[in-house]
């Protein structure tokens, strides 16, 4: 990366231009808003297409925002096809950047990275230029150029630079684009929230980025390799190619938990696409609270069993177990004598509601209907009844309405999980020829007094959605369904760390796939949860099937140095047998420092202090066993060191205490794992998540430990 190139001056001068024509833009579109909200009149018509105006208007400043992120930072210069302009033997020069900047004579001054005459710039090698003559990689710092990388195509050049000594340090990994540049930005301090690298997107990157939208894309990586950067970029290159419907229809970003929403939250709007809906599994659960996170709910066999995808089953019995016929006729007074519902009338109504409906809230207005008609056809007087007679006159009677909801009940989700695993024998119904004893009796609670107070588990969340799948909207007051209580679909949907959602997880996800279009990412080695599986097969049997799925792996570890991955490779070796560990690019400055000490406390406090020292603008992250972590913070707030705690404050301090259920996906400058052993035997999965624990720094690495280590450690 060169601070002296002769072009230096000469960029940096177009990029203060392409600043300024942003600038102009910005103004441009504010004026036009400032007109449309100064005309307030007109036909409803007219209102309508001026409030989509001003909508798009919003949009369009939101996205000429930057912040503090580079507009530009590359070039390409390629050899004209035969339909240009351009005159012969002269390049055409692009510069690429964040967004799309035009003059204000629609002149293009900067072209969005995702444009397709922006492909080379991330996809060309010496094999395959793809018309390249140059690319350039621009350092920069907002406004600010600091340096210039060249790579050079053609006669004489292989694809790599010729700048500084840059061929030879990438020659030791020449697959990389802008090596200088690529390891600069890898080797700059974390901030406590994801970063984009749009950049320094690399050509097996790029190909899973702006691959074809059908079906489901899983991107098998493992720590380092940026899938989940991959991930977002994609998102926001398909909105970009498939504006128009799926800004309508809606992206949905569901991650493992609301520390990793918080590290990426910046991500997508840094690429300009701020409208994307980012959520946890609860957060499509609506009127019902979860319990507080740490909080025991489950034993580790209920929340294997509600994980398992036969809970469907279960569910589909014990809605089906709540329409249930008459035992006894019922009578009751009408006019001067007594209409009746026979049992046997009641057993052809539930027998038809069920053929005929498919969702079970539906159906009550139906059986609602035949019941009055049962019931009128058994008057005797003299004078001629109808249905809506009777239905007036003894809907309102106790035991009309207790008869009605034992036939067929009206039920929310929360409803109908809370009788069923508030009673055996429901349970015990439900469950018959599905699940063995000792299975459905793990379900089993004690029944609250209300259903309002029912902390519900993490793993209750898809069964509260299998459930509002299978009963429906509830009915409003004017007989017709909610259809807000609808579950909404999206057109694409990105999940993160997807190897750890259980098959009722990921058939929840499903279900609100409109078109059966997916980015799945994540890493079979970091599987930790109840159900975790061994192979992608058993990801994709509960994934859309309307088009082939496809599984790209990325190969390539950017983000660990290689002393810090041989490490945890022999972890992983031992936790997942058979997969193969992606190759890093970097090597750190020191190797990992494993101490033992007589007082974890202690120990902790004293690596705290020296990675500080040595890292003085880096980020920390004590990361142990989850039951350890108030021990932790307790002493090092003893110690006046200033800290955060993962689960509330996310990474903002320089120092975080981060329980190892957490600490999956994120990254940090260095990493203090404390007491390997505790973390291995307090999760099912103990080696991988010592694995996952391993795999989260960038610079440095310690462990800290009093008692013995597991094997692959010693």
């Amino acid at each position: 990366m060169s601070q002296h190139h002769p072009d230096l001056a000469e960029e940096q001068a177009y990029i203060e231009h392409a600043y300024r024509c942003l600038d102009e833009s910005r103004q441009v579109a504010w004026k036009l808003r400032d007109l449309s909200e100064a005309d307030l009149g007109g036909t409803f018509q007219a209102r309508f297409e001026r409030n989509a105006f001003d909508e798009a208007l919003v949009k369009r400043l939101t996205d000429l925002d930057l912040g503090k992120a580079a507009l530009v930072f590359g070039r390409i210069d390629r050899h004209p096809d035969a339909d240009s302009d351009v005159a012969e033997g002269e390049l055409e020069s692009f510069h690429i950047g964040r967004l799309a900047v035009a003059d204000l004579d629609a002149n293009p001054v900067v072209i969005d990275w995702r444009a397709p005459v922006a492909e080379p710039f991330y996809r060309a090698t010496g094999r395959e230029p793809m018309a390249l003559a140059r690319r350039r990689h621009f350092a920069v710092d907002g406004r600010r150029l600091l340096g210039i990388e060249d790579e050079l195509f053609g006669a004489g050049h292989l694809g790599v630079g010729h700048d500084d000594g840059l061929a030879e340090s990438a020659s030791a990994a020449p697959q990389l684009r802008g090596y200088s540049t690529l390891i600069a930005s890898l080797e700059r301090g974390r901030t406590g929230t994801l970063g984009d690298i749009v950049a320094t997107i690399q050509a097996e990157q790029d190909e899973i980025i702006r691959s074809p939208q059908a079906g489901v894309l899983v991107v098998q990586g493992g720590p380092g390799t940026g899938k989940t950067v991959v991930a977002l970029h994609r998102a926001a290159y398909l909105l970009y190619t498939h504006r128009f419907p799926l800004e309508d229809q809606g992206v949905l970003v569901i991650g493992p938990n609301r520390v990793f929403l918080r590290y990426i939250e910046q991500v997508l709007p840094s690429l300009g696409e701020a409208g994307v809906e980012q959520v946890v599994m609860a957060d499509m659960i609506p009127d019902v609270r979860f319990a507080a996170r740490g909080e025991q709910t489950d034993s580790p066999l209920a929340a294997r069993i509600k994980g398992d995808a036969r809970m469907s089953d279960v569910i589909d019995r014990a809605v089906n177990d709540r329409e249930r016929p008459l035992r006894d006729d019922l009578v009751v007074p009408f006019r001067s004598s007594y209409v009746r519902l026979r049992a046997e009338e009641t057993v052809r109504i539930v027998k038809q509601a069920r053929r005929r409906f498919r969702r079970h809230n539906a159906a009550r207005r139906w059986v609602e209907g035949e019941v009055w008609s049962a019931m009128a056809a058994t008057w005797r007087g003299a004078d001629e009844v109808s249905p809506r007679d009777v239905r007036s006159d003894v809907r309102s009677m106790p035991e009309v309405r207790a008869a009605l909801d034992r036939m067929w009940p009206l039920l929310r989700p929360a409803d109908l999980l809370h009788d069923l695993f508030g009673s055996m024998a429901l349970l015990r119904l439900a469950a018959n020829g599905v699940l063995d004893d000792h299975e459905y009796k793990a379900l089993h609670r004690p029944r609250s007094e209300h259903v309002s107070d029912v902390r519900w588990s993490a793993a209750d969340v898809a069964l509260l959605d299998d459930a509002r799948e299978v009963l429906g909207p509830m009915p409003r007051k004017d007989g017709k369904l909610d259809e807000s209580d609808e579950i909404r679909t999206y057109g694409h949907i990105v999940i993160d760390e997807v190897q750890d959602l259980t098959p009722m997880q990921l058939k929840m996800a499903t279900r609100r796939s409109l078109n059966g279009s997916m980015t799945v990412v994540g890493d079979i080695a970091q599987a930790t949860g109840p159900l975790a599986p061994d192979n992608w097969d058993q990801v994709l049997d509960h994934l859309p099937d309307r088009k082939p799925s496809r599984v790209i792996g990325l190969s390539v570890g950017y983000r660990i140095p290689s002393q810090i991955m041989e490490l945890a490779n022999r972890v992983m070796a031992e936790a997942t047998p058979g997969l193969r560990a992606p190759t890093s690019v970097r090597i750190g400055d020191t190797a990992p420092r494993v101490r033992r000490v007589e007082s974890l406390a202690s120990g902790v406090l004293e690596e705290v202090e020296l990675l500080r020292r040595e890292l003085p603008a880096g980020s920390v992250a004590v990361v142990a066993d989850d039951d350890r972590c108030d021990e932790i913070s307790d002493a090092l707030a003893s110690a006046g060191i200033d800290h955060g705690r993962a689960a509330t404050t996310g990474l903002d301090h320089s120092v975080t205490v981060v329980p190892v259920s957490v600490v999956k996906g994120l990254e940090l400058d260095a990493v203090v794992v404390v007491e390997p052993s505790e973390i291995v035997d307090g999760a099912e999965h103990g080696m991988r998540a010592l694995y996952v624990a391993l795999t989260r720094s960038t610079q440095r690495l310690s462990v800290v430990h009093r008692a013995d280590l597991p094997a692959p450690l010693r």
